[in-house]
């Protein structure tokens, strides 16, 4: 029974990694229809693990699970991208206020080890990875605030919002920019300046939607102020 259910959750694993790479690269678009029938021939499998896969996904933000027509690719505006980058940062900046009095020196540490962690990622251009390891970094100093309901809403936000942070983090560069912000929150942190980490952990919200939003298809060019402002938190 254990080897079933292990094969079922590797099996599963596949499968969302299959619809989330191909989202990721375009091959799949907005709006167009995944088709449980080839899948289930691909993987050789029913359609129950499929379908428990796009609930799955669905509620990451890779697909829309439509009465009647089944899943399609979601499609996110510009407003879509905005509204989350806003909240995120409002609601992780007042996190990493409240976490500064409370993070330990072993949890400082620990910071800095899963950024270094982050930067050989990085340097590697692992970005399945680095996004994974990237929310062990964020996760950390959220728990750190000791606000249950804000770690709740936090986390269901993230996790709506999925495809929209492994979007920007994607983009040609951002992760080693990430890593350089990483530093500088961590310096707050040890520095026990509320103030500035509040601030910083906001920025790196915000950039990070003006990266996803000004690299898009129809996107106007970044300004020469944005450029710089995505890339070095020039506070």
């Amino acid at each position: 029974m254990k080897r079933n259910i292990e094969k079922h959750l590797t099996l599963r694993e596949r499968i969302l990694e299959t619809i989330r790479d191909a989202i990721m690269s375009g091959s799949l678009k907005p709006g167009e229809k995944v088709a449980e029938p080839e899948l289930a021939e691909r993987f050789g499998i029913s359609r129950t693990p499929i379908r428990e896969a796009f609930r799955q996904l669905e509620s990451e933000g890779y697909l829309s699970v439509i009465p009647r027509k089944g899943a399609v690719v979601a499609a996110f505006s510009q407003r879509d991208v905005e509204e989350f980058y806003a909240i995120k940062s409002i609601l992780e900046g007042y996190a990493a206020r409240k976490a500064c009095d409370n993070l330990t020196a072993k949890e400082l540490d620990k910071l800095t080890a899963i950024n270094q962690k982050l930067h050989h990622l990085a340097e590697a251009g692992d970005i399945k990875n680095f996004f994974k390891v990237h929310n062990d970094f964020h996760d950390l100093f959220i728990k750190a605030a000791n606000n249950d309901k804000l770690y709740e809403m936090v986390n269901g936000l993230v996790k709506k919002f999925q495809r929209l942070r492994v979007a920007s983090l994607s983009k040609k560069g951002r992760m080693q920019v990430s890593v350089e912000e990483h530093e500088k929150i961590i310096e707050a942190f040890r520095n026990k300046n509320a103030n500035l980490a509040e601030k910083l952990v906001q920025k790196n919200a915000e950039y990070g939607g003006i990266v996803l939003i000004k690299s898009g298809p129809d996107a106007t060019p970044m300004k020469k102020a944005e450029q710089t402002a995505a890339k070095h938190l020039d506070l």
